[in-house]
């Protein structure tokens, strides 16, 4: 979380991923598996703000269950990395960081347009809510 909350302020840049100058979604989580794991485990092709719906893949959810450990939503807990569909059967296409949890559970994300921020997880984001996943080395014996 130190690492997450360290992003906060960034402001949004579409594809970008450097902590202080720009980061989209995905730019925040790339970056903090940078921190702290490691070298990113695959190249993140260029893509299009529309990138989602024009394609129709779940493409972002599949790297995700590539790379990270998906566990059921209501084992969610602080700092697992939180994947959103913005419209319903639309492909996941918004990620975050889980900061805080409990009835106002919050997260860490870029917001479209603006920075990095930490938002309070209202019924937007818990209707949009489609996967959970754990850092590789955060997962228990």
């Amino acid at each position: 979380m130190r690492e997450a909350r360290a992003w906060i302020g960034t402001p949004y840049r579409h594809q970008a991923s450097v902590k202080g100058v720009g980061a989209d979604c995905l730019g925040l989580v790339r970056g903090i598996w940078r921190k702290v794991i490691g070298p990113e485990p695959a190249v993140v092709p260029a893509y299009s703000p529309d990138w989602a719906e024009v394609g129709g893949a779940e493409t972002l959810l599949e790297a995700a269950r590539a790379w990270l450990v998906e566990v059921h939503p209501a084992q969610a807990r602080v700092g697992d990395v939180l994947l959103f569909r913005m419209g319903r059967g639309a492909p996941a296409k918004h990620c975050g960081v889980l900061s805080v949890v409990g009835p106002t559970r919050k997260m860490i994300h870029a917001y479209w347009g603006r920075a990095v921020v930490e938002s309070w997880m209202g019924r937007f984001w818990e209707e949009r809510l489609v996967a959970v996943f754990r850092w590789p080395e955060a997962v228990e014996a």
